[in-house]
């Protein structure tokens, strides 16, 4: 089934154009990953998905329904959407457990006890359980983005974008987010993955969106695009990462 299907979608920002015609359909439990050169568009594009950027003209289909178009309810789309920041985004003044439980309560009328059990239930499933009681100030950087993870996966949400999720991390706490993101992957949860983490892309993706200014180049699976390929760009982009094999 198609989850998003992508037509034609362009973005301009003061008369510059980042998005130049984007064509791409994501499936159910399917994880597709966008890469390309820093400025290319890759985090605009994420953006446009669920209206947090406006789309200048095209056409977003979320479960068939266009909701580019008039009289949607885009806060209740994204309530089908999760979407995990850079930066973890997480309530400072809250606990990981309560981080988590808000958008239960909120948003889903969730009883606190309810929200509670299901806090614990997708702590737990990404080795967070024991850390539910302490602030975001408490964490290293990779904790914050598991928790941050769970918070979207707790809405139980058709999709999860992520946008570059390890990118403000170390070499040691990105591997604990690359390890909780594929086993998503393993577990068929849908995602859309934007990153320039040539590991990541590897081990959680179906197939690679690879956008360079504003367009994609092609879409094909990981050591199709990272091992001397034919187009130049998409060859001088991926050039070192021949130790992945």
């Amino acid at each position: 089934m198609v989850l998003i299907e992508v037509k034609n979608l362009v973005k301009r920002f003061d008369g510059h154009t980042v998005l130049k015609g984007i064509n791409v359909e994501l499936h159910e439990g399917q994880v597709k990953v966008i890469m390309g050169p820093s400025g290319c568009g890759k985090s605009t594009f994420l953006r446009c998905l669920n209206l947090l950027v406006q789309p200048t003209s095209g056409q977003i289909l979320f479960k068939g329904e266009d909701i580019t178009g008039p009289g949607v309810d885009i806060r209740k789309v994204r309530q089908d959407i999760g979407f995990v920041f850079q930066h973890f985004a997480l309530y400072s003044h809250l606990t990981v457990q309560d981080n988590v439980t808000l958008g239960l309560r909120k948003l889903r009328k969730m009883t606190a006890r309810q929200a509670s059990e299901k806090a614990s239930h997708e702590l737990e499933r990404v080795g967070m359980f024991e850390y539910r009681h302490r602030y975001p100030a408490q964490l290293s950087g990779g904790q914050k983005q598991r928790a941050a993870i769970v918070r979207a996966l707790a809405m139980d949400p058709s999709v999860l974008f992520l946008d570059e999720p390890t990118s403000s991390l170390d070499p040691e706490m990105s591997r604990e987010v690359v390890s909780v993101i594929n086993k998503l992957y393993l577990e068929n949860v849908t995602m859309f993955c934007v990153t320039h983490d040539p590991h990541l892309a590897k081990y959680i993706s179906d197939s690679i969106v690879f956008i360079d200014e504003g367009v994609v180049l092609e879409e094909n699976i990981a050591e199709r695009l990272f091992y001397d390929h034919p187009n130049p760009r998409i060859r001088e982009f991926f050039l070192g990462v021949i130790d992945l094999k």
